[in-house]
């Protein structure tokens, strides 16, 4: 990498990273509060210490906001300022709920006891983003220590996105470009959450650069890199391991299909990279079915039964996969309702795909590694998630695929005069 690129990446690193000092509270959703007591409890503390450290801070975030919203209002923004009132209710609601429950002997696990133990379950099986939230929290405390994680696996997310371009041999500014969308485009805004979802949108792209490091001759670094995001997937969220060595494993064996078409033979060496590939993705799907049972995570009947009974609030359903079957048509219908109403997404996705397709090999990965957002969105169809954080992985097409759309129009304009500029420098000397 030049000097100058490098410089431009860094550029786009530390602006990104100061921008958030806009927010550096009120970003924390209701499952924060479960990663932020999981990785506290690793620092050895008792439950009512990580307890007090998870309220406040959720609690600080909800005031923030509830000052911020008055300052605004047409009709109450000379009012007093209402953060100590809201915080002071906020702690005394949510340390009811958790006194009651320590009452009650729900004392086991990482995981503060904020809901029924059979929801917390769910989050002690996703042990990846507290212990990477965890050394953050060590060196700046609760606060500051959220936000730099934030900021660190998202600028990491978007350092990736460039070298994957860059991999596949696209000039600086379509690379450079990769990385500002990553930042700007809702994967940015997600990763900054403290949730399992930067992390995962991270490790993902790690895998998609692995695989391009093995489609472009680097084979045994690629299938590492692959191998090892895959694995640490597993411990973020192991349904996206298990979504995303399926996704890759097919996107394998259509790029093996689309080279036998062209006359390559199943044993042509350019296809052992794809057969690799396939094989690492096949691995993933079983070995994260066997840790799985293996380790009695929580299984997708039981991920089914979260849904449908509002967090196990309700009775479970006896017939749950119909419901489910049922639900499912009814959410894609409104969901596909509203992204026509406001079409950016869809537009980006069409995009991204034509992009991709400029680059067939590698873009059956990237699509492959989008596929998994639909996926983790179709086995939780509820319309009411805020900020669709669960289909946010469907924007790595765009994020990767739309540089690589307008690459043509960045080698003819920066590329191409580059290189006759030095053969006139080389033919003057």
């Amino acid at each position: 990498m030049r000097p100058r690129t490098r410089a431009w990446v860094v550029l786009l690193a530390t602006v990104f990273a100061l921008l958030q000092l806009a927010n550096v509270t009120g970003r924390d959703t209701p499952d924060s509060g479960n990663y932020l007591s999981y990785a506290l409890s690793l620092r050895g503390w008792d439950k009512r210490a990580v307890a007090a450290a998870t309220i406040d801070y959720g609690c600080a975030g909800r005031a923030s906001w509830a000052a911020r919203r008055q300052s605004v209002d047409v009709i109450r923004f000379r009012r007093p300022d209402p953060a100590a009132r809201v915080m002071a209710e906020c702690r005394a609601e949510r340390w009811r709920r958790v006194e009651a429950r320590l009452r009650a002997g729900q004392t086991g696990g990482h995981t503060v006891p904020f809901t029924r133990e059979r929801f917390m379950r769910i989050f002690e099986a996703r042990p990846g983003y507290p212990v990477f939230l965890l050394p953050f929290l060590t060196l700046f405390g609760v606060t500051w220590g959220v936000w730099a994680a934030g900021v660190a696996v998202t600028v990491a997310g978007g350092l990736l996105a460039f070298l994957v371009l860059r991999t596949l041999r696209a000039p600086a500014p379509v690379c450079l470009a990769g990385q500002g969308l990553y930042y700007v485009l809702p994967c940015g805004t997600t990763a900054m959450r403290p949730m399992a979802e930067g992390l995962m949108l991270a490790l993902t792209l790690a895998a998609v650069w692995g695989c391009a490091l093995a489609l472009t001759g680097r084979a045994r670094a690629g299938l590492w890199l692959v191998g090892g995001s895959l694995a640490a997937l597993f411990t973020v969220k192991h349904s996206q391991a298990l979504f995303l060595g399926l996704c890759l494993a097919a996107a394998a064996g259509l790029l093996l299909v689309r080279r036998r078409g062209r006359g390559g033979g199943a044993g042509a060496g350019g296809s052992r990279p794809a057969w690799a590939l396939a094989l690492t993705g096949c691995g993933a799907v079983l070995g994260t079915l066997l840790l799985a049972r293996l380790l009695h995570l929580p299984s997708t009947a039981e991920s089914v039964q979260d849904l449908l009974t509002g967090h196990f609030t309700r009775p479970d359903r006896a017939r749950p996969w119909p419901e489910l079957l049922e639900l499912e048509g009814h959410f894609w219908v409104e969901w596909l309702r509203r992204q026509l109403w406001q079409p950016l997404f869809l537009v980006a996705l069409a995009g991204g795909a034509w992009g991709a397709a400029r680059r067939p090999a590698a873009g059956l990965f990237v699509a492959a590694a989008a596929t998994t957002g639909f996926l983790t969105q179709a086995g939780h169809p509820d319309i009411t998630i805020w900020g669709d954080r669960l289909i946010v992985l469907a924007w790595l097409l765009p994020v990767l695929g739309l540089p690589l759309l307008l690459e043509p129009a960045v080698r003819a304009r920066v590329v191409v005069p580059a290189q006759e500029r030095a053969d006139r420098t080389h033919s003057l000397r």
